[in-house]
């Protein structure tokens, strides 16, 4: 989907204050932390349950969820490669805000193609952590809380990701998080670590 802007007469203005100022004053740092894996691998409860640890100990954090944003900003949209790729193009696009604004945001979204999370990553630098959520398309399918994958194999979902859409796979994601072999609490404590380990976080 080309990307164009239609707008005239606009002018980029300069903020008076800055994200350091604003990690300063959250007392801790920006990320963008951009959980992809297939339907049903665990990347929106990994997620909440990320921000909810956060949230805890006092940290500004946000959760983008796939579904919910397909309430609201992208219900225009549906699941055609076009569509999948601005998905994701304003998906990043608020990502950068949220990062901006000094917290840590987190992105629950499929994001099947490399190349969409590659252009996100380039709107976030090195603020940019792609989580990948790893897990086996037959575990999702034996999970498949909402029966999406029994839907997609009955041809009732047409170009549903990893049964007859393709997943393109992270290939260095900064996470990699085996969720098929591994508790929540495991999970959540891998991305807390990484948080830490990059100085996002102090120890808590």
């Amino acid at each position: 989907m080309a990307e164009q802007i239609k707008a005239t007469n606009i002018t980029w203005h300069h903020e008076t204050v800055t994200r350091p100022d604003r990690e300063k004053n959250n007392g801790h740092g920006a990320a963008v932390l951009w959980f992809t894996g297939l339907s049903a691998s665990g990347k929106s409860t990994l997620a909440q349950a990320v921000q909810a640890v956060l949230f805890e100990h006092g940290c500004q954090a946000y959760v983008l969820d796939g579904d919910n944003i397909r309430h609201g900003l992208n219900k225009d949209l549906g699941f055609s490669p076009e569509d999948r790729e601005e998905n994701i193009r304003r998906i990043g696009e608020v990502a950068a805000l949220f990062l901006d604004a000094g917290m840590i945001v987190s992105t629950a979204f499929i994001s099947p193609y490399r190349a969409d999370r590659d252009k996100a990553r380039a709107l976030c630098g090195d603020k940019f952590i792609e989580v990948y959520v790893h897990c086996p398309v037959e575990v999702c399918e034996k999970r498949d809380p909402k029966g999406l994958y029994q839907k997609a194999r009955e041809g009732k979902i047409p170009e549903f990701t990893g049964v007859s859409a393709p997943y393109e796979a992270p290939e260095h994601p900064e996470l990699l998080i085996n969720a098929a072999e591994r508790s929540i609490e495991e999970c959540v404590g891998d991305v807390i670590e990484y948080l830490q380990s990059r100085g996002i976080l102090d120890k808590m």
